[in-house]
């Protein structure tokens, strides 16, 4: 018997080692243990990271995982990785706590710090970002358009897990068409971009589109302060022949402040469109819910003048947009938070609205019955009673737009100077970093706000910090959990990091913030699995 338990232990352990293999990389420069090309990539003798995310199925595959070691990894790097085994993932991640930084400022033709073109892998918890100086003007000094993270062709089914995205002179993500299926979840994303000599900003902090049948997830995503959109669902083509911007989810995403470091002009947080002039790339089957919207605005003030958009939906009139929901959203911004340009089939419910009106595309709605849209249970908040504005000679109050239209049942409408939120606006636990917790905040007055974390289960006693995700290089504040589990955050006099070679950067008003609360990890025994138990005797 004593035989036959060896044999099981011993095949069980065999298919352990051939179910997943764990990979090792270094910078090239690391003074104790460089990667290598000609690495193995082991521990003792690893892959520099253009070898590890050079390598093909028979080496690396679903299952495996490459760790990558503390440094800085100068370069653009370009991943063919790819796994051949159903449902199982190839993970490329920083190595346990290490603090590891992609910088693309080095002299290269490559257009990305980061190229993703391979299926069916995990990028998680690693920095993309410029080092440095360099120019964020194009055509002075030594400018280069290059973006934090393309993600093209053959890029299929791919999760892009906790990295922190920021300051590239280009665009933070492009997930383009070819991508189905992926998933984009907890990143930071901010200050990417750049400005041409007559100032005109560029570099979107997202640029997505989907042609395939599964359904592209962004969530819980935290996209500030790019020089250009913050999050565009969109195509410029004008003459395409197929569509390939359909079947994309946004859930609980942070996006603000969107154009603001540019000093060109404030632009959408989302926007959602194509511009086909075929009618053929219709921006389709689209779901914005559960996000916070948000551009600078003075609410003791009742501020609302200035272009400061947060939402637009639809684009040319020959591509209006089709089975689109937009559910229980925030939507701040000023004179034209939410613009609805084109739009066939739309759902608009739960979502609260600050502007100085919505405004309608006259060219679209004067000559389209809407009898595919539904609203209702929505708040806005506007500074003209007349709260959907189609022109200047054009306008309904909320009492009008029911009667007329048959929309808005359950919904009410408030002037700007009752506006008013909830301290707490969101409290997101991140799932692969569990005493990770996003907090949103909201404070007309810039006063402190109390946050409650007793539905968390979180020990008294248990060590916390506070980050301001604006300034993520200083700790805000320390503490430990009372019995009544909740922690006094400021929202006033609050430090800013500005992006790099950048002088037209303004930090948030104080009326809003985001923050990262990290709490103290409980160490866990590690429980023994079956085998262990069956088999600890042999070791």
């Amino acid at each position: 018997m004593k035989h036959l338990y060896i044999f099981i232990a011993i095949t069980f352990f065999q298919l352990q080692l051939l179910a997943q293999k764990e990979f090792h990389v270094f910078p090239k420069d690391d003074k104790n243990n460089p990667g290598k090309s000609i690495g193995t990539g082991s521990l003792e003798n690893p892959w520099d990271l253009q070898t590890a995310l050079s390598q093909n199925p028979q080496v690396v595959n679903g299952g495996d995982v490459i760790w990558l070691h503390e440094g800085v990894y100068n370069g653009r790097y370009i991943s063919v990785l790819r796994s051949t085994i159903a449902s199982k993932y190839i993970t490329v991640a920083a190595f346990k706590k290490d603090k590891v930084i992609l910088n693309g400022n080095v002299v290269s033709n490559k257009k990305a710090v980061l190229t993703i073109q391979g299926n069916n892998v995990i990028f998680k918890d690693f920095e993309i970002t410029w080092l440095g100086e360099f120019s964020r003007i194009k055509g002075k000094g030594d400018f280069q358009k290059v973006n934090g993270i393309t993600h093209t062709k053959g890029g299929a089914d791919c999760k892009l897990i906790n990295l922190v995205i920021h300051n590239n002179p280009g665009g933070g993500i492009g997930s383009w068409r070819q991508t189905n299926g992926s998933l984009i979840s907890h990143c930071i994303i901010y200050s990417n971009g750049f400005v041409d000599e007559k100032g005109k900003a560029f570099g979107a902090g997202m640029y997505v589109q989907n042609e395939g049948n599964k359904t592209r997830l962004i969530k819980n995503n935290i996209i500030f302060n790019n020089y250009y959109k913050g999050v565009e669902i969109w195509s410029a083509n004008i003459k395409a022949n197929k569509d390939y911007v359909k079947n994309i989810t946004l859930d609980n995403n942070v996006i603000f402040n969107s154009g603001l470091p540019s000093g060109d002009r404030t632009v959408d947080n989302i926007i959602l469109a194509t511009d086909d002039r075929n009618g053929i790339n219709i921006a389709k089957n689209i779901t914005i819910k559960n996000n916070i919207l948000y551009h600078n605005t003075d609410y003791k003030k009742n501020q609302v003048n200035g272009d400061a958009a947060s939402l637009t939906i639809g684009f040319h009139g020959n591509a209006p947009v089709q089975n689109v929901s937009i559910n229980n959203n925030t939507i701040l911004g000023r004179n034209n938070a939410l613009r609805i340009l084109h739009a066939n089939s739309l759902s608009f419910i739960k979502n609260k609205i600050y502007s100085g009106y919505v405004f309608l595309n006259p060219s679209f709605f004067k000559n389209n019955k809407p009898s595919k849209w539904t609203f209702k249970d929505n708040l806005y908040y506007t500074k003209n009673k007349k709260t959907f504005r189609v022109d200047k000679n054009i306008s309904y109050n909320l009492g009008e737009w029911k009667t007329n239209f048959n929309f808005d049942a359950g919904s009410n409408w408030k002037h700007i100077k009752s506006f008013e939120l909830k301290g707490v606006l969101d409290i997101t636990q991140n799932e692969y970093k569990p005493n990770l917790f996003r907090v949103t905040l909201f404070s007309k007055e810039g006063k402190d706000v109390k946050v409650d974390f007793s539905s968390f289960k979180l020990n008294a006693g248990t060590s916390y910090k506070i980050i301001d995700i604006e300034n993520r290089k200083e700790v805000l504040k320390t503490g430990k959990l009372d019995n009544s589990n909740q922690i006094n955050v400021p929202m006033s006099d609050l430090s800013f990091e500005k992006p790099l070679h950048n002088s037209e950067a303004q930090k948030t008003l104080n009326n809003f913030g985001v923050f990262i609360v990290e709490f103290e990890r409980a160490e866990k025994k590690k429980r023994k699995t079956f085998f262990g138990k069956l088999f600890g005797w042999l070791f």
